[in-house]
């Protein structure tokens, strides 16, 4: 029923999907709804809620490999800021790296939030945060076993900037 409301269009809204659903004679809490939302992988658009195909990079991955290869791929910098942890991407990485831990939720994560070119990690703790940070940057530094060595990646070649430079306690 979702997938029918959604494809109709118009639906700009969980609050709006959720009174067109009471409409028909289905009350659905919110929790329930984002988690259906969710799985059915819809995707916020300007326009609205939009059904398109799934995003499955390689459908026979297994999610943990997944996530190595998406913080291999999108990955510039990890860096610990609190209890968060930053991650800073290209232009439009931001969700498929935000997506790829929410499937594999790293212990002490309490969430993720995704922008553009930035992902905010919420773990439980500052301690946390850091050996996170770590733990996501041996990742996103180690070569992919399935590639002939000597590839390069995005992060093996990125040069390092003065910005991080700085946060790491070096000159510009």
């Amino acid at each position: 029923m979702i997938l029918q409301l959604v494809q109709s269009g118009g639906v700009r809204s969980q609050r709006e999907l959720a009174r067109l659903l009471r409409g028909r004679g289905i009350a659905v809490a919110q929790p329930t709804l984002s988690r259906d939302v969710r799985e059915l992988r819809l995707a916020k658009t300007p326009q609205g809620y939009t059904a398109g195909a799934p995003l499955t990079l390689a459908p026979t991955e297994p999610p943990g490999d997944r996530l190595g290869r998406i913080l291999r791929s999108f990955v510039l910098s990890v860096r610990a800021a609190g209890a968060l942890v930053v991650i800073k991407t290209p232009p439009a990485a931001a969700q498929p790296v935000a997506r790829a831990l929410d499937e594999v939720p790293p212990r002490d994560v309490v969430g993720t939030i995704a922008g553009d070119d930035t992902v905010f990690v919420a773990t439980s703790s500052e301690r946390a945060a850091r050996a996170l940070a770590r733990r996501l940057a041996e990742i996103a530094a180690a070569p992919d076993s399935r590639l002939p060595a000597g590839t390069p990646t995005v992060l093996h070649n990125r040069p390092e900037s003065a910005i991080e430079r700085q946060g790491a306690g070096g000159a510009p």
